[in-house]
């Protein structure tokens, strides 16, 4: 995607941004600000008088924004692989990847792919005031992995109602710990919390006072 870009001069550097923002139909959030010269009163506000100029670049959209850094990231590794699908919805991004040696891009207990997610949302939100949430996947690993989780959340939940008493999870990632709060906070019964420190913080799930 080409970059479009606009210089705007104005009273002051904000003013200026609001008249590029105003005439691109854009919000903050959705550009590059970049400064090109500070306004300067001059003299009795008469001599040498300069107005503010601003270059303002629309992003590419936040899912192209992610699949391209992601891309860069994967050619440095040098390994045979392919995007194969980018979801997009009001919570994140989600790219899932297919292909050879996929084992190497998960690692041990999907470390690796933490850090190479980690690494991509490092990037993509540099200098966002909103920040894009991203969640990598390869061959539907965290999704399946969801899935699983979803079922523990709702058998221990089950096992709480029944025997009254709390159950203390397995040590969990944050990501993991967010999927089980996620799947329980509607439920009537029971409630959840988090104890510990990293890397062994757990969930708790405990009958609802």
């Amino acid at each position: 995607m080409e970059d479009h870009a606009i210089e705007k001069r104005g009273k002051s550097v904000d003013e200026a941004i609001k008249a590029a923002l105003d005439e691109l139909g854009c919000e903050i959030d959705d550009v590059i600000i970049e400064v090109i010269e500070e306004a300067n009163k001059g003299i009795l506000g008469i001599v040498g008088k300069k107005p503010a100029i601003v270059k303002v670049t629309v992003r590419e959209k936040p899912e192209e924004e992610v699949k391209k850094t992601l891309v860069e990231l994967l050619n440095k590794m040098k390994i045979d692989y392919k995007i194969d699908r980018v979801e997009r919805d009001q919570e994140k991004v989600r790219i899932n990847i297919i292909g050879k040696d996929m084992g190497l891009v998960i690692g041990r207990k999907g470390e690796t792919l933490n850090a190479l997610q980690y690494m991509t949302s490092l990037i993509v939100n540099k200098d966002r005031e909103e920040k894009i949430r991203i969640v990598l996947d390869v061959e539907d690993y965290r999704r399946k992995k969801e899935k699983s989780l979803e079922k523990l959340a709702i058998k221990l939940s089950d096992k709480v109602k029944t025997t009254q008493r709390n159950v203390v999870m397995r040590p969990m990632s944050p990501q993991e710990r967010r999927i089980i709060h996620t799947v329980l906070q509607g439920d009537p019964q029971v409630t959840t919390y988090s104890t510990g420190d990293e890397p062994n913080r757990k969930v708790v799930i405990t009958v609802k006072k």
